[in-house]
């Protein structure tokens, strides 16, 4: 981590696009009072990544509403819906998963 004593300006180079940025001695305090490790990423790169990993989670919380092909009920479902197949509700899901079981 860091050393307690002389926090001094530091210059790191970004494991990311390989740019050199200074890593202050005032974040290196505020980081080791916080308990983080020191970055590996410039600012404009820790940015990229976080906006990277914002769409990924927005990616797997969109939800999309459905009326359930065999009883009619609404509900939403994790991925996008295709015309050509049927989409179930949970209930009517787990039916046809225990139907195509006992077939086999």
């Amino acid at each position: 981590m860091f050393s307690e004593e002389n926090f001094q300006d530091r210059e790191i180079v970004c494991s990311d696009c390989g740019q050199t940025f200074v890593f202050t001695a005032e974040e290196q305090e505020f980081y080791s009072q916080k308990g983080f490790e020191e970055p590996k990423r410039c600012k404009a790169c820790r940015n990229a990544k976080k906006m990277q990993n914002r769409k990924k989670r927005l990616r797997f919380d969109m939800r999309y509403e459905i009326t359930c092909s065999d009883c009619g009920t609404q509900t939403t479902v994790p991925f996008k819906p295709r015309e050509d197949k049927p989409v179930y509700c949970s209930d009517c899901y787990k039916k046809h998963q225990q139907a195509h079981v006992t077939q086999e």
